[in-house]
């Protein structure tokens, strides 16, 4: 049976959604479209856990398939290949906010699969995925404690506009996505153009309004036509996990009171190796049950020091920052490098420019190519936290945490125009106790001004971590990875001294309410306030010019038609300028030409060249150029590429000459003067003229013969 169900937004854009017309085999699907964008979305589940699994293996993808805007692939295969970084960001975004609703012991494999079937540019799929996820969940026998909703917003002059179009997300000054339950939010990703705590706050409230008409429809489906949900067996307590806590229970509670992060690992590792040792023999097939009392208690004790007696682990207050240290140009070949720690991370960026042939070209759903000409690319090595696993491409997380510090540094770097540079940041993890994304932002600002990219403020970040305990709550600043790990909330906040530029927020409790998110945006501005004292400390303002290893570009912008002129035929023109030069020349249908060269000099000549192609020679000019013909009556001289004049015998030198041969060669370099243009375009040249100038120059008036005549009979005449 098919059922269709429609949702009239009062704010922003209706929806359609159909359920029983496709993918009759999952546990729930549903078709769900806005304007010219849909989507097909399905939930599958196990129908038991995998032996051994002791975590919930949630998978969510979402699918960008290039026919959904008659687009067909590139490549050879053509067809989709790998997961663009786009597509895997969609994904995450879907995850992150339907991972905390499942039960806390159902392990059963789950897989969520939004596929975009047709897509038009003013509406995004990426809200249409959650929403459609949580129908498909809701719907199933899945166990899932939604609905959730989700909404895009911007800002555009002011005003915030739900589910923006094209055209207004490019001139807003917002990018925000919130999913949440009715009246609470969970899940938030931002960028912004320096917007303050109490706009960023009004725009997630406005979306919360939102999310919660859109949850109330999604509940109306499901009261409709959703299963009933399978039973998942509660966990009981053993007599083993009695006998752990009685006997290791106060040594776990007095190991987690350390500061080095590595310390109290190894403290609570011996402490689980003594356990397994006093029980294994009397319970051998209980080795994981172990391991599972060891962190459930150290977890109930952590977050019960936080929330009641308002300690932390490593005995900070509440908004308390870790140690901080900030350097700049540590490297020596590198175009630029920042090095920053908080407590235990430590982040190096390191940047790279390039000219804009450089920029990253990105196909994906979308119409035109998209061309980036900000890389922010972020490694997470397994040594930073003392593992040893094999290397790999980036995962999700770590294409994220890109993500979001290529967000919070857009708003501060220069126009295209006044810095045409590709820029490329790479930040390294080094060590990682919590907030190393936020650690990357603060590295990458170091190392952008090292590399004297004249960014327009500095930018520093922050992770605000929750604990929320009955009707307790305590908020923390800068959180450290146990207090990420076992806390409900990492809700990171990176901003300049005049605003937020951008926003990512998870929380593994159903959501937070607009006292929590207020206190925490205020007690995050403090934090970065005095962060952005110790990156100052260390730079405070961009260097004058670029890395000597850098590449110097020069810019000028031409008749759109002569362009053909300065590349030539077959690209003869372009390539003698690149031979000469030794630069990179790139040419746009625009007129605009970029010259990339390892130093000043050779760039400079190559724009002279071609500014003479495409320059008109007038009488008076003067060029520089080179013989390419002798004859009886003169030679030809090239004075630009594409361009002769003729410099008769007569005006070769200030005195008479028999031969041109005389004076000059084939390939011989001259310098002239354009003396006439006729009406057929020929050039006439002269080398007489300038000649006549150099010996006029030698023999100034106040030096000339006649002077020094006058000079030495007054000199007589005095005698």
């Amino acid at each position: 049976m098919v059922n269709t169900y429609k949702y009239s937004s009062k704010r922003g854009r209706d929806i359609e959604v159909t359920i029983g017309k496709f993918a009759e085999q999952t546990n729930g699907e549903c078709y769900i479209r806005s304007g010219d964008t849909s989507l097909l979305v399905t939930a599958v589940a196990s129908e038991k856990p995998r032996e051994g699994v002791d975590f919930f293996p949630l998978i969510c993808d979402f699918q960008e398939k290039l026919y959904a805007i008659g687009k067909i692939p590139g490549g050879f295969l053509r067809r989709e290949g790998k997961a663009s970084d786009e597509a895997t960001l969609i994904s995450r975004q879907m995850d992150r906010p339907l991972r905390p609703l499942f039960p806390e012991n159902y392990y059963n494999d789950v897989q969520v699969v939004a596929t975009v079937l047709s897509m038009e540019e003013d509406v995004l799929p990426d809200p249409l995925t959650t929403i459609g996820a949580s129908i498909a969940l809701g719907i199933s026998d899945i166990p899932f404690d939604g609905p959730v909703g989700a909404v895009t917003v911007g800002k555009v002059d002011g005003e915030l506009i739900i589910n923006p179009d094209k055209n207004q997300r490019e001139k807003s000054d917002l990018t925000l996505t919130v999913a949440g339950k009715k009246g609470a939010i969970n899940m938030v990703e931002a960028g912004a153009n320096e917007l303050s705590e109490e706009e960023m706050l009004e725009a997630m409230l406005l979306a919360l309004e939102e999310i919660g008409d859109i949850s109330d429809f999604i509940q109306s489906i499901i009261d409709d036509i959703g299963k009933e949900k399978m039973e998942v067996p509660e966990v009981e307590e053993t007599e083993l996990d009695r006998l752990i806590s009685a006997d290791f229970e106060e040594d776990i509670k007095s190991s987690i009171r350390t500061t080095d992060k590595t310390e109290r690992e190894d403290n609570i590792f011996r402490i689980e190796e003594a356990a397994k040792e006093k029980y294994l023999e009397e319970y051998p097939e209980c080795e994981d049950e172990i391991h599972r009392r060891v962190d459930s208690i150290m977890k109930k004790e952590v977050r019960r020091m936080i929330s009641i007696d308002k300690i932390r682990p490593d005995g900070r207050e509440l908004t308390e920052i870790r140690p901080l240290s900030a350097e700049a140009g540590l490297l020596p070949r590198v175009h630029g490098s920042g090095l920053f720690k908080r407590g235990q991370t430590q982040v190096l960026s390191v940047v790279t420019l390039g000219s804009p042939a450089d920029v990253q070209i990105i196909d994906g759903l979308n119409k035109e190519e998209i061309k980036k000409r900000y890389i922010h690319q972020y490694n997470f090595p397994p040594f930073s936290v003392g593992d040893i696993k094999p290397l790999r491409g980036p995962g999700r997380r770590e294409i994220g945490h890109g993500r979001l510090a290529e967000r919070a540094l857009i708003p501060v770097l220069p126009d295209e125009s006044d810095f045409p540079y590709t820029i490329r940041v790479v930040s390294e993890v080094l060590s990682s106790n919590g907030s190393s994304s936020q650690a990357s932002i603060c590295g990458s600002t170091l190392s952008l001004m090292d590399a004297g990219v004249p960014i327009k403020k500095p930018v520093a970040g922050i992770a605000m971590g929750l604990i929320k305990e009955d009707d307790s709550i305590s908020i923390l600043t800068d959180i450290q990875g146990l207090e990420d790990h076992l806390g409900d909330m990492d809700f990171k906040v990176a901003g300049t001294r005049d605003g937020i530029t951008a926003l990512q927020m998870d929380i593994k409790i159903a959501g937070i309410t607009r006292e929590v998110l207020e206190t925490s945006l205020q007690d995050a501005h403090s934090a970065r306030m005095r962060i952005l004292d110790v990156i100052e400390s260390a730079i405070d303002a961009p260097r004058a010019d670029i890395s000597d290893y850098a590449p110097r570009l020069f810019t000028m912008d031409i008749d759109p038609e002569k362009v053909r002129d300065v590349i030539g035929s077959g690209g003869k023109n372009i390539n003698r300028i690149i031979d000469a030069t030794g630069v990179k020349i790139e040419t746009e249908d625009d007129g605009h030409i970029t010259v990339a060269s390892e130093n000043g000099e050779s760039g400079k000549k190559a724009i002279e060249m071609i500014r003479n192609i495409v320059t008109d020679p007038k009488a008076g000019d003067i060029f520089t150029g080179t013989v390419t013909k002798i004859m009886n009556f003169g030679a030809f001289v090239e004075i630009a590429i594409g361009k002769e004049g003729l410099l008769h015998i007569s005006q070769i030198d200030t005195k008479r000459i028999d031969k041109v041969e005389d004076v000059l060669s084939i390939g011989d370099e001259v310098t002239v003067k354009v003396t006439e243009i006729d009406r057929q375009g020929r050039i006439n040249l002269s080398r007489k003229a300038l000649l006549k100038k150099e010996e006029a120059e030698a023999w100034p008036l106040d030096k000339s013969p006649y002077k020094r005549d006058n000079n030495a009979r007054n000199n007589r005449n005095n005698h």
